[in-house]
């Protein structure tokens, strides 16, 4: 009785410890759960408002306007600007180029997103390409076509080798508070802040860069454009607790040196970063009322311009009132009408050769056995005549297949040939009325269906009608031959003749001609 207790508390305590221990596995699970929603709650609280910013970011097409200027962007150097891109430098030797916003950016947190190309024949290229944010505009310059000692920062694309290091292309991030000069020799390795080994040159894809600033905190993240994925970015650089200017100039700029590459800029877009619970500034607050008004004034100018030009094409082409301007188009009726009545006049055409083709075979037929008919009379007349002493050249029952086989081919091609003659005549007479899209189309499927099976047949029909030991053809009988080797010699003989005296003819009027001169 005493074991049998000992055994029942024993189980009793050991339910009691499962209980505890599912207890805390439940409690446990519960607290992860809590954490990893905090932790999700708070990186939603944490991520940025972003808002495109359009006086400072461009993207094709239709880049330029018509005076070759890009909408609140300047250029200099040999930066060229055209419909989908703006080439900051071409592929030639010693060329700089930039292009800056006209406008200061006041915002303290952005992002680009930034594309590009850099393009060249050889293995290395030069000299590279930046991205800058600075107080003033860098125009121009020596470093990567941009002025030196500048405050604020510049992201380096450095194509070019100087130090011999061996550790280009690379990607480098150079903050400066316009005080320092540019360590070219060392490709500004020790000055750079962070750094990457990325090879952004001849891609299959553009290479897309995206450089966040929040927080003093920039981050460059880096498409290398080996996939068409926009968004597949890897991590290149990050600088904590830098300090940029509060207002400053978004910029590009570029440089070819002794070796040359094309850099090209697809787009550049520009977004302001608003930290979570901040409200976003409005649109319009950061453009003043004064140039607001000098816009409303180009504004109507243009409008009352265009007008005033519209009232005097008027007056100058008064034919062009009488018809609306709704006459000029087609609908889309009378498109789908008119191609419907296109494709009926292809088909018409088709089927007009395709009956040409028929009444030719029909001929051949024709001609093909009334020569067999001619040939078995002859063969009879013959053998009526001589006896035995010639065998006939076919056996009577193969001739009667051949002729009634003939017949055949004759009789179905002549209903195939009215059957197309009955399609041309409903197709001629057919009118088109409305918009039958699919059924047309449809209709016009069969007919070149049911025209590859009638041709099909008529092929077959013509082998059929040939057996393999009738199909050679009576031999022709030689001719005599006109022309003998003798004619032959004296007519090259005849013609050598003449040549040469034709030769002595025209030296001596030659000669004759230069005792003018």
């Amino acid at each position: 009785m005493a074991t049998s207790a000992l055994g029942k508390m024993a189980v009793h305590m050991q339910q009691e410890q499962l209980r505890v221990a599912t207890g805390l596995r439940s409690l446990l699970f519960l607290w992860l759960l809590s954490l990893v929603g905090a932790n999700e709650g708070q990186a939603a609280q944490d991520t940025p408002h972003r808002r495109f910013e359009y006086k400072y970011s461009f993207k094709g097409p239709y880049l330029v306007q018509s005076d070759g200027t890009v909408p609140f962007w300047s250029h200099s150097g040999n930066a060229i600007p055209s419909a989908d891109q703006i080439r900051i430098t071409p592929s030639l030797k010693s060329q700089k180029g930039s292009v800056w916003t006209k406008t200061l950016a006041n915002f303290q947190n952005w992002e680009l997103e930034v594309t590009f190309r850099i393009t060249g024949r050889g293995r290395i290229g030069a000299d590279g390409l930046a991205i800058w944010f600075t107080a003033a505009q860098g125009l121009d310059g020596d470093v990567y076509g941009a002025s030196d000692s500048w405050n604020g920062v510049g992201i380096f694309f450095d194509s070019f080798d100087n130090d011999g290091k061996k550790n280009n292309p690379a990607i480098l991030v150079v903050g400066n508070n316009g005080k320092l000069v540019y360590d070219h020799q060392n490709d500004g390795s020790t000055q750079a802040l962070a750094s990457c080994l990325r090879d952004f040159r001849n891609k299959p894809y553009p290479v897309r860069a995206k450089i966040t600033y929040y927080k003093k905190i920039l981050t460059v993240m880096i498409n290398s454009g080996f996939t068409p994925d926009k968004e597949d970015y890897e991590f290149c650089a990050k600088v904590d607790n830098m300090v940029l200017p509060s207002q400053g100039y978004f910029g590009m700029s570029a440089a070819t040196g002794g070796l040359a590459d094309d850099h090209d800029v697809l787009s550049f877009l520009t977004f302001q970063l608003t930290e979570p619970g901040k409200e976003a500034p409005p649109p319009d607050a950061e453009i003043p009322k004064e140039e607001k008004d000098k816009y409303q004034e180009e504004f109507d100018n243009f409008q009352q311009e265009l007008d005033k030009r519209k009232e005097e094409f008027q007056k100058d082409h008064p034919e062009a009132n009488e018809q609306p301007v709704d006459d000029l188009y087609e609908s889309v009726n009378e498109r789908e009408v008119r191609q419907i009545f296109e494709g009926q006049n292809r088909i018409h055409l088709e089927i007009k050769q395709l009956n040409r083709q028929l009444d030719m075979i029909l001929d051949e037929q024709r001609r093909y056995v009334t020569a067999v008919t001619d040939e078995i009379a002859k063969k009879g007349t013959g053998d009526g005549a001589g006896g035995t002493g010639h065998q006939p050249q076919f056996a009577p029952a193969d001739l009667n297949f051949l002729l009634s086989t003939q017949r055949e081919v004759i009789q179905q091609m002549a209903e195939m040939r009215n059957s197309v003659s009955e399609t041309v005549r409903l197709l001629s007479g057919n009118k088109p009325h409305g918009s039958a899209g699919y059924e047309t189309t449809q209709h016009f499927n069969d007919i070149k269906e049911h025209l590859h099976v009638v041709k099909r047949d008529v092929e077959h029909l013509v082998h059929k009608s040939l057996p393999q030991d009738v199909q050679k053809c009576p031999d022709v009988p030689p001719f005599p031959s006109c022309l003998t080797t003798t004619h032959f010699i004296v007519f090259v003989a005849i013609q050598t003749i003449l040549f040469f005296g034709y030769i002595m003819y025209r030296s001596q009027q030659e000669a004759a001609a230069k005792k003018f001169f």
